[in-house]
């Protein structure tokens, strides 16, 4: 009876939300009238091409290639548009076989043997997409498109030459993800795997590479369940609510940290409703299923340390590109593997492990620790305050 009434509930909110955008009202806990319209087209819902995005690069073509090959998962949920995914396909092979040239042009030189593999891999993937298309073979196009999408994030990956940015000096005493890192997580109901963005959130995801490392997510619950919301874990066994440096015996305390689309650099400290930034979209938003995200105090958006949730998107409730989490908290990653079992996971079931599989080498610690970290004794309990 309390999961229903909590639907029931959750339902009635959201509903209240379109009416009010609706009849453009403006209200102090949502986006004022003049900026609650839903972004144009369609929000992209997948994390991993929501990380392929992500990647500070310039390069139109490969640009091109991806949109053209995520496209097809569109029309496959359209009535298998066989014309549609055709002409997908075409404009993917014309890219790979007439603009290869401009692709390489962004990969450093010492990694065109491997760039070039996978372009040879790529048309390949593309010609057997066509004759899957071809004979209407519905699964043969899912599995393909992933095959060829995943090919595309590594040769996307390989045109990354440097960090794009400095992090402000501030935080130069927080480890730091210059990179992206994959994390594999061990759960009493199985394994689900997330990919890490230094590139979008180096300070946040610095910060929970460097815990992972530590074992100390190892045997920790999850602590909070809000069905089709949240999953929270990562508070230590004791009265403290995150983690406590060793090394300076004080609380590590982490800033929030949003990039938005178009800026140079991540805005700290600050949501972007604070900011007057209605309209600006993040490049790493909660429009994912198992988004992965930095818990906080409900007050202090430099309090997170330890805790994190995984967002479980439910379009109904939360429609992509329109929320109260969007600017609010720290996303840092996406789920990659693993729905099933995080589609299962409930309060109270744990995390048995927590390891880097891929990746480490990207963290880059404090070459000299400090005693800038706050020392925070009580904190409020980590509650969302969008939820309350």
């Amino acid at each position: 009876m309390t999961n229903l009434l909590n639907h029931w509930l959750k339902t009635s909110f959201v509903a209240l939300l379109l009416v009010t955008v609706f009849l453009g009202i403006s209200i102090a806990w949502w986006t004022p009238s003049s900026s609650a319209a839903l972004p144009a087209g369609n929000a992209i819902t997948d994390g991993k091409a929501l990380l392929r995005y992500a990647l500070p690069i310039d390069n139109q073509p490969v640009r091109e290639l991806q949109g053209s090959l995520e496209d097809i998962s569109n029309q496959l949920r359209a009535n298998r548009r066989w014309g549609a995914i055709s002409s997908d396909l075409s404009k993917a092979s014309r890219i790979v076989s007439e603009r290869a040239d401009k692709i390489l042009k962004s990969v450093p030189e010492e990694q065109l043997p491997q760039a070039q593999t996978l372009i040879s891999d790529l048309k390949a993937d593309i010609t057997n997409l066509k004759q899957a298309t071809d004979a209407k073979d519905k699964e043969q196009i899912w599995q393909g498109r992933a095959k060829a999408l995943n090919s595309v994030s590594q040769l996307e990956e390989l045109m990354v030459q440097e960090f794009p940015y400095q992090v402000p000096a501030e935080y130069s005493n927080l480890p730091q993800l210059k990179g992206r890192a994959t994390v594999e997580i061990k759960t009493n109901k199985g394994l689900i795997t997330v990919v890490l963005d230094g590139y979008s959130a180096p300070v946040t995801a610095g910060n929970f590479v460097d815990l992972v490392q530590r074992g100390f997510y190892d045997g920790l619950e999850f602590i909070r369940a809000e069905d089709s919301y949240v999953l929270q874990s990562g508070d230590p066994p004791g009265s403290e609510q995150g983690f406590i440096d060793p090394a300076t015996g004080k609380y590590r305390a982490i800033p929030l940290e949003v990039l938005v689309k178009g800026d140079p650099s991540p805005t700290y400290g600050i949501t972007l409703e604070q900011a007057g930034r209605y309209r600006d979209q993040p490049v790493l938003p909660f429009s994912a299923y198992g988004a992965v995200a930095m818990a906080r105090p409900e007050f202090d958006t430099n309090g997170g340390s330890s805790q994190f949730f995984f967002f479980l998107f439910e379009p109904e409730l939360t429609p992509a590109g329109r929320n109260l989490l969007d600017g609010r908290y720290s996303v840092f990653g996406y789920l990659t593997e693993g729905k099933e079992v995080l589609e299962q996971l409930k309060e109270g079931d744990k995390i048995e492990s927590a390891r880097v599989i891929v990746g480490a080498e990207h963290l880059v610690q404090p070459q000299v620790a400090t005693t800038q970290n706050l020392s925070i004794s009580a904190f409020p309990p980590f509650l969302l305050s969008s939820l309350n």
